[in-house]
C-alpha cells in the first residue's frame, strides 16, 4: 500500500479509543501494561463498551485529554494521515460531571499545534436520551468557529432510537452543523433508515444495510457514505468473521464507502493497515482503494487545514 494518496484522511476516529497503552501510562503513572491489557480485553460489543468506559474514566482532567490529543496527532502524523475528523465523547465528559468547555479547549489547543488538519465531531450517547444530549448539541453549535464540524450519536443503538433525537438534529442542521450517526452496526438496516430519517448525512458503520436491497439503492442513488471500520466490526463481533464482512458487497452495490479505524488503540489497527487488509483479504484493487480514499476527501465535513478562530 505504497500509493501516496491512500489512507491520508480519516473521518471516523474516536479520541478516547485511540489512546495507546503508553499514553495511558503517561496520563496515570500507576497503571501497568498488564492492567491496561486486562481492562481493555473484550469479546463482544458490550465488553468493548465496558473497555471504552474504563479508558474514559482515566481521563480525569483537561490536561489528561490534552495529552491524549497531543499523542493522537503525533501518531496520525507518523502514519501519514493529513486530515482527521476526530470524535470527542462529549456526552461522556458531561456524564463524568467534567467541564466540557475546559476539556474541549484543551484538545482544540493541541489540534491547533498539530501539522495535520483536524475537525471535531461531538458525540452524544444515545441510550441516555435527548435531554442528556441537548447540552452536547448546544455546545457543538457554539464552537463551530473553533473547529467543531458535526454532531453524532454513539452508544447502544437498540437502547436509544434515532427518532428520540429528531428535533435536536433538525435544530443542529439549522445552526449549520453537519450530521452523522452510528447506525446499522449492531442492529439491522432499520436503524440506518431511522438515522437517515432524522437527517444523518453520513452513517457510522452502516454495515447491516447489506440486508436491505432498497436501502442499498437509496444509499447509492443519494450518494450517502458509510464510514466502514473493518477491524472494529470483527473485534466487537458485529460481523462473525473477516471473510463475512460486507464491505466488498457494499462497494460492489455502488454504496459510497470510506475506510476508518474507529478506535485504533482498542482495535490495534491503523488507517494504513485497514487499507492493506481490504486489499489482502477482501480483494480490493489499488484503483478501488484510491476511489475509497477519494471518498474520504469528497465526504469530509470540514475543509482541509486548520480552523479559523
Amino acid at each position: 500500500m505504497g500509493h501516496p494518496d491512500l489512507g491520508r484522511q480519516e473521518l471516523h476516529l474516536h479520541l478516547e479509543g485511540a489512546i495507546q497503552p503508553e499514553t495511558l501510562q503517561e496520563i496515570d503513572s500507576a497503571l501497568t501494561l498488564e492492567e491496561i491489557a486486562r481492562e481493555t480485553s473484550y469479546s463482544d460489543f458490550a465488553g468493548f463498551i465496558k473497555s471504552y468506559v474504563w479508558v474514559n474514566r482515566k481521563l480525569r482532567s483537561p490536561g489528561d485529554y490534552a495529552i491524549a490529543a497531543k499523542r493522537l496527532f503525533e501518531y496520525l502524523e507518523a502514519q501519514g494521515v493529513s486530515y482527521a475528523e476526530v470524535t470527542l465523547s462529549a456526552g461522556v465528559v458531561l456524564w463524568k460531571k467534567q467541564d466540557l468547555g475546559a476539556v474541549f479547549d484543551a484538545v482544540a489547543r493541541e489540534a491547533g499545534r498539530s501539522r495535520i488538519g483536524v475537525r471535531w465531531i461531538l458525540d452524544a450517547t444515545r441510550q441516555w436520551g435527548a435531554e442528556a444530549a441537548r447540552p452536547v448539541f448546544d455546545f457543538a453549535a457554539e464552537h463551530m468557529q473553533d473547529g467543531v464540524a458535526a454532531i453524532g450519536l454513539g452508544g447502544f443503538e437498540a437502547e436509544g432510537p434515532a427518532h428520540w433525537f429528531r428535533d435536536l438534529y433538525a435544530q443542529a442542521r439549522g445552526r449549520g452543523l453537519r450530521l452523522t450517526c452510528h447506525a446499522g452496526e449492531t442492529t439491522g438496516p432499520e436503524s440506518v433508515w431511522d438515522a437517515l430519517d432524522i437527517g444523518a448525512e453520513r452513517i457510522g458503520h452502516g454495515i447491516r444495510a447489506i440486508e436491505d436491497p432498497r436501502l442499498l439503492e437509496h444509499l447509492r442513488d443519494r450518494r450517502i457514505p458509510l464510514e466502514v471500520c473493518i477491524t472494529s466490526n470483527v473485534r466487537t463481533g458485529a460481523v462473525a468473521s473477516l471473510k463475512q464482512h460486507p464491505v466488498r458487497k457494499l462497494f460492489d452495490a455502488g454504496v459510497p464507502v470510506i475506510l476508518n479505524t474507529d478506535d485504533p488503540a482498542l482495535f490495534e489497527c491503523t488507517l494504513q493497515s485497514e487499507y492493506a487488509l481490504a486489499a489482502r483479504e477482501l480483494g480490493f484493487t489499488e484503483d478501488e482503494l484510491a476511489g475509497i480514499a477519494e471518498n474520504a476527501r469528497l465526504f469530509a465535513f470540514g475543509a482541509f487545514g486548520r480552523p479559523t478562530h
